[in-house]
């Protein structure tokens, strides 16, 4: 629901409240005789008052301010529920209200629904919108007709959220047995674990997934949190991790000591020991980008251009396909007006093959671009002014 709060000087019959209003979700509709001397502040965001088919809206939203909840605000935007971007017939991005496209899913999915990739595009559709009930079903009729490890995994985790925990565990160890070399159901069995808590359980699969894929971030992330909140605290949960990863089977992974700098970046108190920890994801595997990315950003966080600019100097190739990274070194230069550098290293990027990173340099380079003909025409006023 939306906030019932009206707002005073709003921005017009805009979708932005005014000064001393925060709104929480709700869309603000007024009239311009809602303001004093009926003026609309600058940048004011106007709606006209047209229903479907160009017929008026009711007339209380008309004769005054009204608060609105998001589903009334769609409705009016002519959305069937919230509107999301889908593609068209010919790939171009067409927004539609989250009804209709399940509504037209459902149909396709109904004129067939033996067509287990139809099935599939409905379930994922449905998942994504909390529609886990009849996600469920879906699914459901999916592994019933012979589904692979994605499809009991995807029932697995939609009972799970229904807290249906005794047919998840059941459906996720078929998801495990199925995909005997993912970590990916075991972590989530750890989950269900949890909610059942069985503790023993729940490690027991955290584990075996670090067996399965000792550089699964998330399983880290998983025993961290597993021994903090069950087996101790703070200390004893990076000793665990830490023990962990000096095995021989987990030696050279990075992913321990980014999951241990993930706990505390977002403290500026603790950034130092995140440091620490990131400078050891790196000296375990430079050539992984989650630690390059990392203690990057942490550099930039302390505002330690030059040691940004020293660690990634070397693996600029990792930025053709890597955007974080290319991203990451563009503002260390950048932040630093290394100009020439900033130049010649879009001009590189530029020419990546990774549409991601082409476009990222395409859109950088005409920002530098239009800052470096800005300055020119800053030097030339001065230049006339002193004349």
């Amino acid at each position: 629901m939306a906030d019932e709060k009206q707002g005073q000087g709003g921005n017009g019959a805009s979708l932005v409240a005014g000064d001393g209003f925060k709104p929480s979700g709700a869309a603000i509709l007024a009239p311009p005789s809602a303001f004093q001397g009926g003026q609309l502040p600058p940048g004011a965001m106007v709606m006209i008052p047209i229903g479907p088919d160009g017929e008026p809206l009711p007339k209380p939203l008309v004769d005054g301010p009204v608060a609105l909840t998001q589903e009334q605000m769609w409705k009016l935007m002519g959305f069937n529920g919230p509107a999301v971007q889908v593609q068209d017939q010919e790939g171009r991005p067409v927004l539609i209200g989250v009804e209709d496209l399940l509504n037209g899913l459902e149909g396709m999915y109904k004129q067939d629904n033996t067509d287990l990739q139809r099935a599939r595009v409905y379930a994922q559709e449905l998942m994504k919108h909390n529609r886990h009930e009849k996600a469920e079903q879906v699914l459901g009729k999916i592994v019933a007709r012979g589904g692979d490890a994605d499809d009991w995994l995807a029932l697995g985790v939609v009972q799970m959220q229904q807290k249906k925990f005794d047919k998840a565990e059941g459906t996720l160890k078929g998801a495990a047995n199925l995909a005997k070399e993912s970590p990916v159901p075991l972590l989530h069995l750890a989950r269900v674990y949890d909610a059942k808590e069985d503790r023993a359980k729940e490690k027991e699969q955290i584990l075996k997934a670090l067996d399965l894929a000792g550089n699964f971030l998330d399983a880290w992330v998983a025993l961290y949190q597993h021994v903090k909140t069950h087996g101790g605290g703070v200390e004893a949960a990076e000793k665990a991790v830490e023990e962990l990863a000096q095995g021989e089977k987990h030696s050279k992974y990075a992913a321990p000591y980014i999951a241990l700098q993930g706990m505390y970046v977002n403290e500026e108190s603790e950034r130092e020991k995140a440091l620490v920890f990131a400078k050891k994801a790196v000296e375990r595997d430079s050539n992984d980008p989650m630690s390059l990315l990392c203690l990057s950003a942490i550099y930039g966080q302390m505002n330690r251009l030059d040691e940004v600019e020293k660690l990634l100097r070397a693996h600029e190739t990792k930025m053709l396909t890597d955007v974080r990274l290319a991203n990451n070194y563009f503002e260390c230069l950048w932040q630093s007006r290394q100009i020439e550098k900033v130049t010649r290293f879009l001009n590189t990027l530029v020419r990546a093959e990774n549409a991601q990173v082409k476009a990222f340099a395409q859109e950088r380079a005409q920002a530098v671009s239009k800052f470096l003909q800005q300055l020119q025409q800053q030097a030339a006023t001065a230049q006339q002014g002193k004349a």
